[in-house]
């Protein structure tokens, strides 16, 4: 499960910011306009995510992670033939629909309804190897897209997104098997969605992950661009986004070996400390280059920890039962989050420069960290 989520958001997610400079030499096309495909997937899997949380909890989350990244694979590669901006929406389009079935909403859902108090490890150790996706994307788009161009380097990333369909499908059916030779997880009781919606405590854990993610799609997307702003070359810049892999899997690998001695309120805070700290870093980077890899190193820690500690927050705060469905309903706001996120960085740049981007990113990171302070002051520990 840990490869074939590695692969998934290395072809079909980090392959686009890793092969942009290449994707607007090859297409013509602006930013913008290339930004729209990735915002029309996100958008899209924001309105699947609680469909297909429901799908889960009905016990069919095996078989759209298999089919998922089918589906994936066939987007990516319409993304390397695409001849003109509606064929390129199009492809995104069935990105969008793959991905609300297979990225990490679906596998944690899976993984928590299949392994209960389990869950945890496993989701950890799930994203302490996908959180190579970054490492392994940046450089493969550094190198195809000089060999290929842009959109022939899409072709290779296609190949790549398709390894995920033997990874999940020998996960599921061993996964499956464990569970034949104990028990079936329980049915699902209706209306815990609806009750969650109700409570204070899943709009603050929403939000303040919107905001998060909306930091870190910005500046994701539009990494390597930001990077050389700040007086990074180019092969420089390609090596200190490849850092952001190994920063997430280092704060992960470190929230696991500290176990019940760290809390998740413990480690929720400084995730969030370290993602505030790196937009602040990058900003300062324009007198002192070399504090990208600061950024990558502080970014990469922070976001990778969030991406774990939601999962663990929504069952710790508003319970196991239903999570497929609930978590899919908080994770709307930081799928739309990512999915303006291309969009919005953009405008950023487009209104005031890279130094908008800064000042506009370093803001949304203050305010999502205060937000989750308020949660975790009403929720000791």
């Amino acid at each position: 499960m840990a490869l074939g989520q590695t692969v998934l958001y290395a072809g079909s997610y980090y392959a686009f910011p890793a092969l942009l400079p290449d994707l607007v030499t090859a297409t013509g096309w602006s930013k913008g306009t290339l930004a729209l495909g990735p915002t029309l997937a996100f958008l899209i899997m924001a309105s699947l995510t609680i469909w297909t949380g429901r799908l889960v909890d009905r016990g069919l989350g095996g078989e759209m992670l298999v089919w998922g990244p089918t589906l994936a694979a066939l987007g990516v590669l319409g993304l390397g033939f695409a001849p003109t901006p509606a064929v390129w929406l199009l492809a995104w389009a069935l990105i969008g629909v793959a991905q609300a079935g297979c990225l990490y909403e679906t596998c944690f859902a899976f993984l928590t309804r299949r392994l209960g108090d389990g869950a945890r490890a496993a989701i950890t150790r799930v994203t302490l190897v996908a959180g190579f996706a970054g490492t392994l994307a940046f450089p493969l788009g550094h190198w195809v897209g000089e060999q290929f161009g842009g959109q022939g380097g899409m072709l290779v990333f296609a190949a790549v997104t398709a390894l995920a369909v033997p990874c999940n499908l020998w996960a599921v059916r061993s996964l499956r098997k464990r569970a034949r030779a104990g028990s079936e997880p329980a049915p699902t009781p209706p209306g815990l969605l609806q009750a969650a919606l109700r409570r204070p405590a899943f709009w603050a854990i929403a939000v303040s992950f919107g905001l998060i993610w909306l930091n870190h799609g910005i500046l994701i997307t539009y990494v390597l661009i930001l990077f050389e702003d700040r007086g990074a070359a180019s092969g420089m810049a390609a090596l200190a986004a490849a850092c952001i892999g190994p920063a997430q899997v280092a704060g992960r690998l470190m929230l696991l070996m500290a176990g019940a001695r760290v809390t998740t309120g413990q480690a929720t805070t400084a995730a969030l400390g370290g993602v505030v700290a790196a937009s602040a870093l990058l900003w300062l980077a324009g007198a002192a280059p070399l504090l990208i890899f600061a950024f990558a190193l502080a970014q990469g820690a922070g976001a990778g920890l969030m991406s774990i500690l939601r999962p663990v927050l929504i069952a710790e705060v508003l319970g196991r039962s239903g999570f497929g469905a609930i978590s899919g309903a908080v994770a709307v706001a930081p799928i739309l989050a990512s999915a303006a996120a291309p969009s919005v960085g953009a405008g950023l740049l487009a209104l005031g420069g890279p130094q908008l981007v800064y000042a506009a990113c370093l803001v949304l990171a203050v305010l999502g960290m205060a937000l989750a302070a308020a949660l975790l002051v009403r929720r000791p520990g």
